[in-house]
């Protein structure tokens, strides 16, 4: 080995910096399990001393005080050591040369230890040095292993095997690489305080699919059964490769949802759920679930998992749909319009998925049919027929609802066909009936007798009645046949109909009741047809007389 050199320079040079009592010999040295080792020492005693009946020594296991009966690990004048190094340990160095060389065979972990080493001069001239070399034994390699292995950052990893046993010489191989990418094997040789290590190292770029795969470095000694193996696991940190979530959902107002989302990343990241600017949710594992119940649709929206682990940050969104049937729709408030006008009637809802439009007028059809939460319907010159009860319906797959409005439309007044003067058995009965909106006020104006009739008077019987838009005036003329101002019989009677939007007057025409004429008609007959029968009766009467007479007569001037 190298270290002999090294150890004679040493030597040298402890006779040349002191005569007192010293000791050389590495602090640490290692040897693998079944092996030897090697432990080189050198030592001087003062000049002044002189031998007596040679140099003698002895190594001592664990501690340097005989006094408490340490374990002897080797002695010169006799074989007798302690039960676990018989036959295992030798000098290999030259006392008389100052060279104290100890050589430990077939080693197990019990053998781990401090070691020191006691100068027998003869007589007082025993020494025990304080310096000590501790040996460890190896049952594996050693790796040396970065604090920290991050993805896509070169990474090296050193295997060491001690190579203090003269006897053979060990061989490093690197274990389950096959699966790295374009890995680097590199070797060498350290030597330190007179001890040796062997060394290998691996290099490459791990990835985050590396992370928990083993690797391994295996120590063999030629032409020997000695094999050690150290396997370890790679831990590499890598920032979130993935961020998993439910795929984008509808659901049904007024239930519940859970999102899950579950993030791959090395350490494990801080998962958080985020609604719009608001952190809902969240924990540090591997996956994080959000649970969502009684929705509303203000929660409908996209729904955002974010992994952080201080390697890196990554989302992913999806979007939550809820579902629910139409609102009850917003129209306009019930609306008075005058005639001829034209309006705009709006009908705006919501609903999830978006519900049709449907306007109704006194349940039929009007318009069409609107597939969005906003529709307007536009009546033009309205007409009388047009008012009435307008109903926006809304309908999608959950549901429908609707909302009602009023449509009054003003006008001036009409006079209906059944206004009229009839002839009946109490006189003369005149009629006025007329629609308008605000129902017209209806009064009879006599021409002939320059009167305004509004109000029950003795000589007529005024009524009026109002039923909706429709209007209706009555009068009664006590006297069919009174004269009139101008001298004859005749009957003017004039209606006049009246509201905001008009006035109208007319002459209200005269007819005879049909059931008072066919009683006249029935009794003029019936009476012509008495008198005549009377009249055949008397003539029956008086030609049956006449007879009689004659015959009487007649038998008189007959012989009896």
């Amino acid at each position: 080995m190298k270290a002999w050199g090294l150890l004679l320079l040493v030597v040298i040079a402890i006779k040349a910096v002191s005569t007192q009592w010293n000791v050389w010999m590495p602090r640490d040295i290692s040897a693998m399990t079944n092996s030897c080792v090697v432990i080189p020492c050198s030592f001087m005693y003062p000049s002044g001393v002189r031998p007596y009946r040679g140099v003698h020594g002895i190594w001592y296991f664990g501690q340097p005080y005989p006094q408490l009966f340490p374990p002897v690990v080797y002695k010169s004048r006799t074989d007798i050591v302690h039960e676990s190094y018989k036959g295992r340990t030798k000098l290999v160095g030259d006392l008389h040369q100052k060279n104290c060389t100890l050589r430990i065979g077939n080693i197990g972990p019990e053998h781990s230890g401090r070691y020191y080493f006691r100068a027998d001069l003869g007589g007082a001239n025993i020494y025990t040095y304080p310096d000590f070399s501790e040996l460890k034994v190896l049952d594996q390699p050693n790796i040396d292993v970065p604090e920290e292995i991050v993805s896509d950052d070169s990474l090296d990893l050193t295997c060491y095997a001690p190579d203090n046993c003269p006897d053979m010489t060990p061989e490093i191989h690197w274990m389950y690489t096959d699966y790295l990418p374009d890995p680097l094997f590199t070797a060498d040789y350290l030597e330190d305080s007179n001890t040796a290590v062997i060394s290998s190292t691996l290099t490459f770029t791990p990835r985050p699919m590396h992370n928990g795969q083993l690797l391994g470095c295996r120590v063999q000694y030629p032409n020997t059964t000695f094999v050690y193996e150290h396997l370890l696991a790679l831990d590499v940190k890598y920032a979130p490769q993935t961020v998993w979530v439910n795929v984008s959902q509808e659901v049904m107002e007024g239930s519940a949802v859970m999102l899950h989302c579950e993030v791959d990343s090395n350490p494990v990241s801080r998962i958080s759920w985020h609604f719009g600017d608001e952190e809902l949710l969240s924990d540090t594992a591997s996956n994080v679930s959000l649970y969502l119940e009684e929705l509303n649709p203000s929660q409908e929206g996209i729904y955002t998992c974010v992994g952080d682990n201080g390697y890196g940050v990554m989302n992913t969104s999806m979007y939550l749909a809820v579902k629910f049937p139409p609102r009850d729709p917003w129209v306009n408030g019930s609306l008075t319009v005058v005639e001829g006008s034209s309006i705009y009637l709006h009908c705006n809802t919501q609903g999830s998925p978006v519900p049709t439009l449907t306007w109704l007028k006194d349940g039929e059809l009007v318009g069409t049919i609107t597939a969005d939460e906003l529709s307007v319907l536009e009546l033009v010159e309205l007409t009388p027929q047009g008012g009435g009860q307008y109903r926006c319906l809304a309908e999608n797959e959950h549901g429908r609802s609707s909302s009602s409005l009023n449509i009054t439309v003003e006008f001036a007044p009409i006079l209906l066909d059944e206004s009229k003067c009839t002839v009946v058995r109490e006189g003369v009965q005149c009629v006025c009936m007329a629609t308008g909106n605000p129902e017209p006020a209806i009064q009879f104006y006599l021409p002939d007798l320059n009167i305004t009739i509004n109000e029950t008077e003795n000589r007529f019987n005024y009524y009026t009645h109002t039923d909706g838009f429709t209007s209706t005036g009555m009068i009664k003329l006590r006297d069919k046949g009174e004269q009139m101002g101008n001298g004859g019989t005749g009957i003017h009677v004039h209606c006049s109909i009246t509201n905001i939007y008009g006035t109208e007057t007319v002459q209200l025409e005269l007819q005879q009741e049909k059931k008072y004429m066919m009683a006249v008609i029935v009794g003029t007959i019936g009476g012509v047809a008495v008198i005549a029968f009377i009249i055949a009766a008397v003539r029956y009467v008086g030609h049956n007389n006449k007879n009689l007479r004659l015959s009487c007569w007649a038998q008189s001037l007959t012989p009896s």
